[in-house]
């Protein structure tokens, strides 16, 4: 698994907002959106293109373009949500899935309760969308559905991630083509599984705490 924290100023300054507790929802949710195209502009870095013929209003020329089958960006419910626009922006030609997944605030395990993908994605690059890379359950419990439906070629974008959570996706997903591309790696978790010195819980920050 490779892990890649993007440093740029701009990420710094819009991530150094979210963390505030001052931060209210409608604008947490603009820098996470802007937040998220910036993450998804190195996560695509590798994007598969294959060579097209074009003609410019002066001459002919070969450029490139998203080849196929098209990327799937799934985000996790409900935070994920939160992310997907920013991403679909960059890569507006995407399909979309869904995947629901809850975890159990006592064991910290992550089980899914819903679902909306096709199942058969081989040869598709997946990008999966989750504000917080805490214990590493959600995730790795995410990109195993992912695989089991024959992906081989996934990237998660988190906002943040704790190295607790890295650990983890390492040991759990050793082997796989795995890439995390992230804003920043905190010092580490507390006892509650909530990253230090991360922004809280993203989605009741998102969306609020109703539910």
């Amino acid at each position: 698994m490779r892990t890649h924290v993007v440093d740029h100023p701009l990420v710094a300054h819009k991530l150094t907002t979210l963390r505030d507790k001052r931060t209210d929802s409608p604008t947490f949710r603009r820098l996470a959106d802007e937040l998220v195209t910036l993450l998804a502009y190195e996560a695509t870095r590798d994007v598969r293109t294959e060579q097209v013929d074009i003609a410019t209003p002066v001459t002919e020329t070969t450029g490139v373009r998203l080849s196929s089958p098209k990327p799937l960006v799934v985000p996790i419910l409900r935070a994920g949500l939160g992310m997907l626009e920013g991403m679909v922006r960059l890569l507006p030609t995407a399909e979309v899935g869904f995947l629901g997944m809850i975890r159990d605030e006592e064991t910290l395990q992550a089980s899914t309760y819903a679902t909306r993908m096709p199942d058969d994605l081989s040869g598709r690059q997946v990008y999966v969308l989750d504000p917080m890379l805490a214990t590493g359950g959600t995730l790795v419990a995410a990109i195993k559905e992912l695989i089991s439906r024959g992906a081989d070629d996934v990237t998660a974008l988190c906002l943040l991630a704790a190295p607790e959570g890295v650990e983890v996706m390492e040991r759990e997903l050793a082997g796989t083509p795995v890439t995390v591309v992230t804003a920043s790696v905190d010092e580490r978790l507390n006892d509650l599984g909530y990253i230090v010195p991360g922004l809280g819980d993203a989605g009741d920050r998102m969306y609020g705490t109703a539910g």
